[in-house]
C-alpha cells in the first residue's frame, strides 16, 4: 500500500523570484531589514511595513514598536557583548 501524500502546497512564485530578506543588526542600533518581509503582531494581524527597508527596534524603548524611532541614540543604549 502506498502512503505517499500526493497533495501539494500552493506554489508561491513570488518567493522564487524575490530578493532574499537580509536582517543586519546595526552597532548599538536597530535591526536593518531589507527585502520582502511580512510583519505580524502578537495576534497574527499584519503590520504594513512603511518601506522596503525597515529598521526594527532592539533597545525596547521605541514608541513606534516594532519600528525604531531613534530612542537608542537619545538614551545612549549599547548592545551587550
Amino acid at each position: 500500500m502506498n502512503h505517499t501524500d500526493t497533495t501539494t502546497a500552493p506554489s508561491d512564485d513570488r518567493r522564487t523570484h524575490m530578493t532574499p530578506t537580509r536582517l543586519t543588526p546595526l552597532r548599538d542600533g536597530p535591526y536593518e531589514v531589507t527585502g520582502p518581509i511580512e510583519l505580524v503582531d502578537r495576534d497574527g494581524c499584519a503590520i504594513e511595513p512603511p518601506a522596503t527597508k525597515v529598521y526594527l527596534c532592539r533597545c525596547g524603548r521605541s514608541a513606534s514598536k516594532p519600528f525604531c524611532d531613534g530612542s537608542h541614540a537619545r538614551t545612549a543604549w549599547k548592545e551587550e557583548g
